[in-house]
């Protein structure tokens, strides 16, 4: 009831307020017309009238009940963000997916909306916590495929695909991950060396383990699309740490020497190569020198043959004299006369000297010399009945 109600006014110009139970009698009069009773009147019973007499309009009422159903209805409009996506569900159960946009549904109780976001890139730790420095042993500790153990720490990038399958058919598809990512780096480590794991297989680790989550995630329905794994840290544990520091410094004093060991194999093996070709040159121009001068000579004995047919004597001494010039022309000759007697007197005849101070372009002749009689020598050339008078002439002089 109003102040400006016509009941405050009715005892006159009093201004107390009004009386209590009149505004009862009004109050269960209006509920009665509201609810199609007949009015009584007075509280008591008195007075009388009949019909209906709806102190409240019928047209009130509907338009309160209007207003509430159209506040109702407009509470089921939302809005869909750019990168999300709602999840409607009607009584609890899916219904459908919608794109970025206003949209409505039927409100609550009967449908509700989950916004689930698909923009964000989401990022999952694995053996440590915000830093590599704050490590997770139960985590980042694995067994490699030959027995060796190894901290590995990486982070997992992912978002989702799948709004309907994110929401309701994995209950903490987040924790999901977490432990499929686990799962998976640690089937690719155990089937991997440990200095493949540590150096050059980094990239192909983290390689695998994505594909590997991705079917597992699939398999599982979680909605889930794995953008990238990033390996962090790849490190021999901490208690073994001097030892391995140890072992990769001999490993590379291994590599280093066997480098330099190529090296010098590189240097001395293309020189080895070189001298070889070089002997085998040189073999096949002495082989081609020797075959060449015995094919000469067989050619040459073939003629000197055909002229032996034809005047053996001559070819012979001509033959003889040829040999005795090769044999003699380079060398010192000296005659000594063994035979000769006159008081120990020996004859000492330098050729070579001789044909020197004789040949052409010499001097005056050469004083002849003191003692016993000195006969010139005859050019090399000279025939041999030539040599043998002169040696019966020196006979018969003695």
């Amino acid at each position: 009831m109003s102040l400006n109600d016509p009941q405050w006014g009715k005892r006159g110009n009093s201004s107390g307020p009004p009386d209590l139970d009149e505004i009862w009698r009004n109050v269960n009069r209006r509920v009665n017309n509201l609810l199609g009773r007949r009015g009584g009147g007075d509280a008591d019973g008195g007075g009388g009238g009949g019909g209906f007499r709806p102190a409240l309009p019928i047209g009130g009422a509907a338009l309160l009940v209007a207003l509430v159903v159209v506040v109702w209805l407009a509470s089921g409009f939302y809005i869909v963000d750019e990168g999300r996506r709602g999840v409607v569900t009607r009584f609890g159960k899916y219904t459908e997916t919608t794109l970025p946009g206003p949209r409505w549904h039927l409100p609550f109780p009967v449908e509700s909306v989950q916004l689930v976001d698909f923009s964000q890139v989401r990022t999952i730790e694995i053996g440590y916590r915000n830093t590599p420095k704050n490590k997770v042993d139960r985590e980042a500790t694995m067994l490699t495929d030959d027995e060796n153990i190894i901290d590995i720490q990486f982070a997992v990038q992912y978002n989702l695909k799948s709004a309907e399958d994110y929401v309701f058919k994995n209950n903490r598809p987040d924790l999901i991950v977490s432990f499929l990512a686990e799962t998976a780096i640690r089937e690719v480590v155990g089937k991997s060396k440990m200095d493949f794991a540590l150096y050059e297989g980094r990239e192909q680790i983290a390689k695998q383990t994505e594909q590997l989550m991705q079917q597992m995630l699939d398999r599982y329905e979680t909605g889930v699309f794995v953008q990238k794994v990033t390996l962090q840290t790849v490190l021999p544990p901490d208690k073994v740490q001097a030892a391995f520091d140890d072992a990769v410094k001999a490993g590379q004093d291994r590599e280093r020497l066997k480098n330099e060991g190529q090296a010098y194999a590189n240097d001395v093996v293309p020189r080895a190569r070189g001298n070889a070709a070089r002997l085998i040159e040189e073999a096949n121009g002495y082989n081609t020198e020797v075959v060449q001068k015995a094919e000469g000579d067989a050619s040459r004995f073939r003629q000197i043959l055909v002229e032996y047919q034809k005047a053996p004597n001559v070819t012979r001494d001509r033959l003889y004299l040829d040999m005795m010039q090769s044999v003699l022309g380079n060398s010192p000759k000296v005659i000594v006369d063994q035979k000769g007697g006159g008081g120990g007197s020996l004859l000492y005849l330098p050729l070579d000297k001789l044909i020197q101070q004789t040949g052409p372009g010499a001097g005056e002749p050469a004083a002849p010399a003191t003692g016993p009689r000195v006969v010139a020598p005859e050019p090399p050339q000279a025939p041999i009945d030539a040599v043998r008078g002169r040696d019966a002439l020196r006979a018969r002089e003695r």
